[in-house]
């Protein structure tokens, strides 16, 4: 790893004492988020259900926490997150919680610490917006969906 670590003060919070997310492989971008539950939850196909993780972050100012799906649940069992990616912002220190969905054909049950999702930590740019009369000439133009191919 190049980049200097990011310290991030973590919070337990709620009753289900879930561990302090690591990263499982040395080259992994995110952490994994656990399933803050006493017990078993199902997902019916095509429902939506709020999952806490039992966790709060101190995420420091110029950064975000983005909140992705585990690839292995997609691909297995369609389960992903309905706001992909979640944005957890620098000022906020409530409970982190997951809304997931299942595309898939079966129920899904959530096993009390299961890992649900992922959380990336990444740098943030604020941008100085500004009106204008007009925007700089590109290539692409206004061009979008689809329009640079099939």
């Amino acid at each position: 790893m190049t980049a200097r670590p990011v310290r991030i003060p973590v919070l337990r919070v709620g009753e289900v004492a879930v561990p302090l997310p690591q990263y499982e492989t040395q080259g992994a971008a995110g952490v994994d988020l656990r399933a803050a539950l006493t017990a078993p939850l199902t997902i019916a196909p095509g429902e939506r259900r709020f999952v806490p993780t039992g966790l709060a972050f101190a995420i420091p100012e110029g950064y975000e926490g983005q909140v992705r799906p585990r690839s292995g649940l997609a691909l297995r069992h369609g389960i992903s997150i309905v706001n992909s990616p979640g944005t957890i912002d620098a000022d906020y220190r409530g409970e982190v919680g997951i809304v997931l969905i299942n595309h898939g054909e079966d129920p899904f049950v959530i096993e009390p610490l299961a890992r649900i999702a992922q959380l990336v930590f990444t740098p943030v740019a604020h941008a100085d917006l500004a009106w204008t009369e007009a925007l700089d000439e590109t290539t692409r133009g206004a061009g979008g969906y689809g329009s640079t191919g099939a």
